[in-house]
């Protein structure tokens, strides 16, 4: 086992050596011999600064460990080693020797959802790994506006990943032990955690091959397309994909009258049923909103079909009513969402919708070669926000 003497869990703390002593002073640390600390003794002193940031104040936390009231004996388990300490280095001293910019450099920091760094603090052990990935970007050529974006959207995914991990543990694990009268021992779980957590990443990386493997397999059908055009063996087909917005009729209301979990309950169902049903027409849900959901299909009439089974099944599963807008048109996608005028009118319409109508442009119309699925017309509207006059019509089965 590694000991580092009090100056080196200083250093990788990023605190003072007085700040370590006083933590051993209080019984907070508790070397088996002076100044020979574990590496989960470097984690003991970042979760005390933590909790010391919280309001919790050092010699309250001192005492409630002597007292066997708390413990922090878990951070030597081997899944926490994840708990990153500081190098050495600083964001400008990475910046000199790898020529990442400074301003791209301490994106890094900012993506994981931290404040932005000075170029004179220290890099964190896990903010160092990355920066191999942006050095081969910007050796490939690659622009700093692209690594900027995928950057953003990997730490925004990541960090969602993490908070429902960890609101999963509190009420699992953290929540029942202390609702059985389990000791501070149970209740960190040291043992629970190391079984946990290479199977939790275990399951998150197969997960993100399989998206990979969706995504890139669609990159490479959409080159061949164009290869194939440009070579005269087969025209390409110009499609336009297709927004969707589904709302809840009376959702605000009725999480008000049933309370936070039934909310959450709700919004569960909800995304069962919706991911299923746009999954299975080739779509997929793009972000989830207050009381409903956007979507991208890259063909409107599966979108359509999907629209009305959705309809119908929240209907079947006893939720509210729901009424879907669907307009299909060029868009802008960036940092993992779509933007543009396809998509504000498309939002626009479902406002519009009564329950349990799906409403479609005539954009949709001509570009929907579905059978079982009948329009009739609504006729020319006018939509908040939206210039002009716009035709409508509803979907339905014959």
């Amino acid at each position: 086992m590694t000991r580092h003497t009090g100056e080196d869990v200083a250093e990788r703390s990023g605190v003072e050596r007085s700040y370590v002593a006083r933590l051993v002073e209080l019984g907070i640390l508790a070397p088996e011999e002076p100044d020979r600390f574990s590496a989960g003794d470097v984690r003991r002193v970042l979760m005390a600064r933590s909790l010391e940031d919280a309001g919790i104040p050092l010699d309250a936390l001192g005492q409630a460990i002597q007292r066997g009231a708390l413990s922090l004996d878990f951070l030597d388990a081997a899944a926490y080693e994840r708990f990153a300490g500081l190098t050495a280095e600083t964001f400008q001293q990475v910046s000199d020797r790898t020529g990442i910019s400074i301003e791209l450099l301490t994106l890094v920091r900012e993506a994981i959802g931290m404040a932005v760094p000075s170029p004179d603090d220290r890099l964190r052990e896990d903010e160092m790994s990355i920066v191999p990935f942006i050095e081969l970007q910007i050796a490939e050529g690659f622009r700093p506006a692209a690594i900027e974006r995928l950057l953003r959207v990997q730490g925004d995914s990541t960090r969602r990943i993490a908070e429902q991990e960890a609101a999963w543990w509190t009420t699992e694990v953290i929540e029942r032990l202390g609702a059985a009268g389990e000791g501070p021992e149970r209740i960190g779980n040291a043992e629970l955690t190391d079984r946990v957590s290479p199977l939790s990443e275990q399951t998150v990386l197969a997960m993100y091959h399989a998206h990979q493997a969706r995504t890139w397999t669609s990159n490479i059908v959409e080159a061949f397309e164009v290869l194939m055009a440009q070579a005269g063996i087969r025209s390409r087909l110009e499609r336009l994909p297709a927004i969707c917005f589904l709302d809840i009729s009376g959702y605000t209301r009725l999480t008000q009258e049933r309370g936070d979990e039934a909310a959450a309950d709700l919004a569960t169902t909800l995304a069962r049923l919706v991911q299923r049903s746009s999954v299975q027409h080739g779509g997929k849900p793009i972000k989830w909103l207050g009381d409903g959901v956007m979507f991208f299909f890259p063909d409107p009439g599966p979108g359509v079909r999907a629209a009305l089974e959705m309809v119908d099944a929240l209907a079947a599963a006893g939720l509210p009513p729901a009424h879907v807008g669907l307009h299909a048109g060029p868009v802008l996608y960036q940092q993992g969402d779509y933007y543009g005028q396809t998509v504000n009118l498309s939002a626009r319409i479902a406002d519009y919708a009564r329950s349990g109508e799906v409403l479609v442009t005539q954009e949709v119309v001509d570009a929907s070669e579905e059978d079982g699925i009948a329009f009739s017309d609504v006729g020319p509207v006018e939509l908040k926000g939206v210039s002009g006059i716009v035709h409508l019509l509803r979907a339905h089965r014959p």
